[in-house]
C-alpha cells in the first residue's frame, strides 16, 4: 500500500488594490455634468419667481409711489388771447422729486381744474425726464371744456390768498432697461391768488372835460397782484356807487394784470352833481365809493364779453374813500 499523501499547496492571501474615493469637487463636477439641465431649469425658475414680481409688481408700485411723492410748483402762468370759450396759456412749472430713479414720462393729456371742482380744460404735458427740479413748459391754446368751471376757478383766483390747481392724467412711464408702464399723475399745485385785490387804490382823481365817450373824470388806479399769474382782461368796466346809489361807471382799457403792482389810467362817467350833493353828508367830504363788476360784461376782449372774468370781477366788491374836495380842487387847479 503506497503511503502517498495528498499534496497540499499553501495559498497565500491575495490583497486586491484599494479603490480611491472621488473627491468632493470631482463628485460635484460629475453631478453637474450629468444633471446640468435640471439645475439650469431650476435656476431659470428661481430667476423668474424673483424677477417677475419685481418687474410686474414692484416696478409699477415703486414708479407710482415716486409719482405720488413728487411735488408740483407753478412758477409762472400767462393767460392771453382770451375768447368766451378759450384762451392761450404759457405756463412754467417745476416737478420736485427725491427718487433715485429718473424715468422718462411720455407726453400726455391732463385735465386741469380748481382743486375739488370739475375740470375746465385739457392740457398737453410734454415729455420729460423725471429728475429733481425738472422744468415743464406748457405753451398752447386751450379750449374750455367747461366755461362755468373756469369761471369758478377765476373767482377762486380773485377771492383767495391761496388756491389749488389740480392736474390729472395717466401718462406712460419707462425706466431705462424696463418695459413701459402706465401711471396715474394726480397732483395739486398751491398757487397764490389775487387775495381780493387788497391794496387797490385810486389816485389823482379829478374832473375833466366831457369826452366823446361820455367820460368826465380821470385818474390812476393801483392794482396789486401777489400771484405768479399774468392775465389779459381786455377792457374792464366797473360800476361806481355810494351807499347803494349809482353814481357812474369806470373804464380801464387793455388791462393786462402782471405780478406785482400795476398802475393804469382810469376814466369814468360820473354824475358830478350827485357826488357834489353828497359832500355834506360825509365828514370831511370823504365819500366811500363802492366799485363792482357786472357778471356778464365787465371784461371784454377783442369785442367779446368774457363771462368767466366778468364773474370774477363781479364777485369782488372794492371800496375806496374818495375825497370829493380834493377831486374838485385838483380839477379847478388843472383847468
Amino acid at each position: 500500500m503506497s503511503n502517498d499523501k495528498p499534496e497540499v499547496t499553501e495559498v497565500g492571501m491575495v490583497t486586491s488594490p484599494t479603490a480611491t474615493k472621488p473627491s468632493f469637487k470631482t463628485r460635484v463636477a460629475a453631478h453637474f455634468k450629468k444633471w446640468w439641465w435640471a439645475h439650469l431649469i431650476a435656476f431659470i425658475v428661481v430667476v423668474l419667481v424673483v424677477a417677475l414680481p419685481v418687474v410686474y409688481v414692484g416696478y409699477p408700485n415703486i414708479a407710482q409711489g415716486d409719482i405720488n411723492d413728487s411735488k408740483l410748483e407753478v412758477k409762472s402762468m400767462t393767460i392771453s388771447e382770451p375768447t368766451p370759450n378759450s384762451f392761450h396759456v404759457d405756463q412754467e412749472q417745476v416737478i420736485w422729486t427725491d427718487s433715485m430713479y429718473h424715468p422718462t414720462i411720455y407726453s400726455f393729456n391732463a385735465s386741469v381744474s380748481l382743486l375739488g371742482a370739475a375740470p375746465f380744460a385739457i392740457a398737453t404735458i410734454p415729455q420729460l425726464k423725471a429728475t429733481d427740479g425738472v422744468e415743464v413748459h406748457v405753451d398752447q391754446h386751450l379750449d374750455l371744456t367747461d366755461v362755468s368751471a373756469f369761471g369758478d376757478f377765476a373767482i377762486a383766483v380773485m377771492q383767495n390768498e391761496y388756491l389749488g390747481l389740480n392736474v390729472y392724467g395717466k401718462p406712460d412711464l419707462k425706466q431705462s432697461g424696463l418695459h413701459k408702464i402706465s401711471v396715474t399723475y394726480n397732483h395739486t399745485a398751491t398757487m397764490k391768488g389775487l387775495n381780493k385785490l387788497k391794496g387797490f387804490s385810486l389816485s389823482g382823481m379829478h374832473l375833466s372835460t366831457k369826452a366823446s365817450d361820455g367820460t368826465n373824470t380821470e385818474g390812476q388806479v393801483l392794482i396789486p397782484n401777489p400771484s405768479v399769474m399774468t392775465i389779459s382782461l381786455g377792457n374792464v368796466t366797473l360800476d361806481l356807487s355810494v351807499n347803494g346809489t349809482a353814481i357812474g361807471t369806470s373804464y380801464i382799457q387793455d388791462l393786462v394784470l402782471k405780478p406785482g403792482d400795476n398802475k393804469f389810467p382810469m376814466r369814468a362817467k360820473v354824475d358830478q352833481l350827485a357826488i357834489i350833493g353828497m359832500m355834506s353828508k360825509y365828514p370831511g367830504t370823504v365819500v366811500p365809493v363802492d366799485i363792482t363788476g357786472s357778471e356778464t360784461n365787465s371784461s371784454v376782449y377783442d369785442g367779446q364779453a368774457l363771462p368767466y372774468f366778468s364773474r370774477a370781477l363781479a364777485s369782488n366788491k372794492l371800496r375806496v374813500d374818495l375825497n370829493i374836495t380834493e377831486v374838485v380842487g385838483s380839477s379847478s387847479g388843472s383847468s
